[in-house]
């Protein structure tokens, strides 16, 4: 019995860790101020004040587009 539990430990944690290979990282988006129109890229919303205005962005320089097909 306990070599079936730790048969099934082992296989969760296989699981889980193949599950990360297939993860990519977070877009990065060029946000505007609604306030004043600046432009930052950044890959989380900076608070209420800022809007989407391009991307998504492959790179930390917003200059990579991804193309979607």
């Amino acid at each position: 019995m306990n070599n079936i539990k730790a048969n099934a430990v082992l296989m969760l944690a296989l699981a889980v860790l193949c599950g990360g290979l297939n993860a990519e990282p977070a877009p990065w988006w060029k946000w505007r101020s609604k306030i004043d129109g600046q432009l930052f890229c950044s890959q989380t919303q900076l608070g209420p004040g800022w809007e989407k205005a391009y991307g998504p962005f492959r790179d930390a320089r917003c200059e990579k587009l991804i193309v979607v097909r």
